[in-house]
């Protein structure tokens, strides 16, 4: 029989790597072709890679938890035949495109951020583990010199947390580490700080619950606070009358489910607002990576969606501004559908520019959302509710009954100031006020 390499394939254009979840063949087990042979996570997306012909499993070159390059074999397989590697390969040597390449290094900026600093050595550090180091205040001298038990030697979630259960208990004594000296140059505009904010110790009382994060918690968790550390915060409010918009979706959501086969919620309403927006103001269409700022081509919208589990996911919208409502609306309705029944393919939550939330869905009026990097910027859109207005007539004021949303748009302070930010969700609300009660669809 001959053998040939199980290559952990290409699932995205910005995914580097995976983590194996769990082996679903053992060594010596047999299989069929496009048999899943184990189960890989990507961020928040969970797949299988599929056997390419029928064959046994004859080693295993990484365990449960490795981190994983796409590209690189995972195991090496025996079957009928000379298959070999190139069978899988093509899908990750594939011409990378300008866009694809800039993709890259802001996703590899984004880690730099979120880890302690950039290894000085050739040892790999996973970036789970650089975000448990960064948020345990585990110096970069401390991983080097951190004894390792994965391949090669290398620092797992496993080491480096019984290292901090260690340094908390006091086995550990460090000297302490002088700190560089001053450089004449300007700081950059991401740095990693001396030293992090130490949780407070929880106390467990008679009847309490203790839950363990599932995975993807703890990765939203993660995330969310690399994105606090990393981006400086503002928000700004605009309440939108929104009558227009409510009466023609009331006006023709019937017509449009009978003849597109497809539910009209205002998501895809919102997001027309938004492209329409960003085509207006397209610095806020951006990333940093270091001190480089990177104005993208592409509209790609992603919209927080809740899963029944919880957890939260953002599919996205790849060229938003090519669509028109009927187009959005079937894809937010596939994408909203699939990510409930986690569905979703890993390059469907990668690549977005600009990110929307719907908290109105919930009866919230307004939030403070947290960016979703390395984009540097995403609004939330509140409940509608009927309230009592001022309305200007040729014949003068009266009181009426109008529909209002609030609008709140978070923005990294570093490269989007106050004017571009408020500019720009009050351009949304101009929109959405100024909608056309007779525009087709």
């Amino acid at each position: 029989m001959a053998e040939f390499e199980l290559i952990m394939p290409k699932m995205g254009e910005s995914i580097a790597e995976a983590t194996i979840i769990r082996w679903l063949k053992e060594e010596g087990e047999s299989f069929e072709a496009d048999e899943a042979v184990l189960e890989i996570a990507t961020d928040k997306v969970d797949s299988e890679v599929p056997a390419p012909q029928a064959g046994v499993l004859s080693k295993k070159l990484f365990g449960e938890g490795d981190v994983v390059k796409v590209g690189a074999a995972v195991a090496i397989l025996s079957g009928e035949g000379s298959t070999s590697a190139p069978a899988t390969a093509p899908a990750v040597s594939e011409t990378k495109s300008p866009e694809a390449e800039v993709q890259k290094t802001v996703d590899s900026a984004r880690e730099s951020a979120a880890s302690v600093a950039a290894p000085a050595g050739d040892r790999f550090y996973s970036p789970l583990v650089m975000n448990i180091a960064r948020t345990e205040g585990v110096s970069m001298s401390e991983l080097e010199t951190m004894p390792g038990t994965g391949k090669d030697g290398r620092v797992t979630k496993r080491d480096i947390l019984s290292y901090v259960e260690d340094k908390s208990a006091g086995k550990i004594n460090l000297a302490p580490t002088p700190a560089p000296a001053a450089k004449p140059e300007a700081p950059k505009v991401q740095s990693a700080t001396a030293s992090q904010p130490v949780a407070p110790s929880v106390s467990i009382n008679a009847g309490d619950e203790v839950i363990a994060m599932d995975r993807m918690r703890k990765l939203i968790a993660d995330h969310m606070v690399m994105s606090k550390h990393v981006s400086p915060h503002v928000t700004s409010f605009v309440e939108a009358d929104v009558t227009n918009l409510v009466n023609w979706r009331l006006k023709n959501k019937d017509v449009f489910q009978k003849r597109e086969g497809e539910k009209l919620t205002f998501t895809p309403l919102i997001i027309d607002a938004l492209v329409r927006a960003i085509k207006d103001f397209p610095m806020i269409n951006i990333s940093v990576d270091g001190d480089n700022i990177i104005r993208r081509k592409n509209i790609n919208i992603g919209m927080a969606a809740a899963l029944p589990s919880g957890n939260l996911i953002v599919p996205v919208i790849k060229n938003a501004d090519t669509k028109n409502l009927v187009g959005l609306a079937r894809e937010v309705n596939d994408l909203a559908t699939r990510a409930r029944n986690n569905q979703l393919k890993p390059d469907e939550i990668s690549g977005g520019t600009y990110t929307l939330t719907n908290v109105g869905i919930f009866g919230n009026v307004m939030g403070t959302p947290i960016i979703n990097q390395p984009q540097v910027a995403i609004m939330a859109a509140g409940a509608i509710r009927k309230k009592p207005a001022v309305i200007e007539t040729e014949y003068g004021d009266v009181i009426g009954i109008r529909h209002f949303m609030y609008l709140s748009h978070s923005y990294d302070h570093r490269v989007v100031d106050g004017a571009l930010g408020g500019m720009f969700v009050r351009r949304v609300a101009d929109y959405l006020e100024q909608w056309d009660m007779d525009r087709e669809f």
